[in-house]
């Protein structure tokens, strides 16, 4: 790490550890009291007000439980395609479709992140943001797959860099700080997390991620981790009712830049730049997430209106559906307790709706696949227009 690219800031500076002979970084405590800039006031503000739009939506939709698995499947790939994972959206709800078909190793990372925030999720009412249960995500998150050798669930008790692969710690572009200094930077980091400073709570959040991700507490997966903890805080604080927010998409989308907001409040202290990227990737992922919740209840309203009256139990393979829009016929005979003929049977009256098209075989070994379009459509990118947009579109 070069010491000349670093000043000291209000949020850290370099030092040399006690028996290392080059440069770290040691973060500052959180900062309990901030001033904000016009551009962050202006951000802020449209970050919470889109918040509050998901919020709302979250809580209106009649059974919020059958749309959950896609947005949390889309955080869970975002984020884990920023660490260089290659897989898509089409792949893992695949892989959910056809237990059959083996998985490929970045399935398996993806699933793991899902495996994660739902173990996360069930510990919030129960234990407050400490060591033990990020620990406990981080060893879920990386259990049999890359990184399965960097101690999961542990603190790192050695320095680590990053940078290249070739990088040593005299070029690597950030050397987060020496173990004596980083459980120092951990204890204010749970101190902040569960206090309540008189900070706003999007700027609270932004705040822990980015000493999260400076601290790197762990030997690998700090990243995936810290994104996790993003949800995990606005749930914990009751800001998010759900996690239907996939801050990890803009994240990817913007990956240069995210490194670099991070990198730069580092080297010279540039926060409100920091706050700015952050609260304007909360307030367009959770308007993109609003108008999937909207195109997702619409869809779903349509399907089983049109369904209303018959007798078939076609109206709980839509609800299947929308769980995932990827079906196997073993799929809906395991999830509604039929035959393999009566779930083939139903399977064919959605398809002679069009609201279901094979696909043929799902890989090796795989069950013949069927996949409703418009619900795949309406959780894949880019984002569906909102209600409003379309109204707009038709008038014009």
């Amino acid at each position: 790490m070069n010491f000349d690219d670093f000043t000291n800031s209000a949020f850290g500076k370099p030092y040399r550890g006690l028996g290392w002979d080059y440069w770290a970084y040691r973060p500052a405590p959180i900062p309990r009291r901030l001033d904000f800039g016009t551009e962050t006031v202006l951000a802020l503000s449209a970050a919470d007000a889109a918040l509050g739009r998901l919020a709302g939506a979250g809580r209106h939709l009649h059974d919020p439980s059958l749309f959950l698995r896609p947005y949390i499947t889309r955080e869970a790939l975002a984020s884990s395609r920023i660490e260089g994972t290659q897989a898509s959206l089409s792949d893992v709800l695949q892989a959910d479709a056809n237990e059959d078909a083996p998985a490929t190793a970045d399935v398996h990372e993806v699933w793991n992140y899902r495996a994660a925030m739902e173990i996360g999720l069930k510990r919030l009412p129960e234990l407050p943001l400490v060591h033990r249960v990020i620990s406990e995500i981080h060893g879920v998150l990386l259990q049999g797959v890359r990184g399965v050798d960097k101690q999961p669930g542990a603190f790192r008790q050695g320095p680590v860099w990053i940078g290249s692969p070739t990088n040593t710690p005299e070029n690597a572009v950030f050397v987060p700080p020496f173990e004596p200094e980083m459980l120092e930077a951990w204890r204010d980091w749970e101190d902040f997390a569960n206090s309540n400073p008189r900070l706003p709570i999007l700027v609270q959040c932004a705040l822990l991620h980015y000493q999260f991700e400076t601290i790197h507490p762990f030997l690998d997966g700090n990243g995936r981790l810290g994104r996790l903890l993003i949800i995990f805080f606005l749930i914990h604080r009751r800001t998010l009712p759900a996690p239907l927010l996939s801050i990890s998409s803009y994240l990817e989308q913007h990956r240069r830049e995210y490194y670099e907001r991070l990198q730069a409040v580092r080297e010279r202290g540039e926060i409100q730049e920091w706050l700015q990227f952050f609260l304007t990737a909360v307030a367009v992922q959770a308007e993109d997430a609003v108008a999937r919740a909207e195109r997702l209840h619409d869809l779903r309203e349509r399907y089983r209106s049109e369904l209303a009256g018959s007798r078939s139990r076609a109206a709980e393979v839509v609800d299947l559906l929308f769980v995932n829009p990827f079906v196997t016929v073993r799929r809906v005979a395991n999830a509604l307790s039929v035959t393999t003929q009566g779930a083939a049977n139903l399977i064919r009256q959605l398809a002679d709706r069009g609201w279901l098209h094979y696909m043929g075989q799902s890989g090796r070994g795989g069950r013949n696949l069927w996949i409703a379009e418009e619900v795949f459509a309406a959780v894949s990118d880019p984002a569906p227009p909102r209600r409003e947009e379309l109204a707009q579109r038709t008038v014009s």
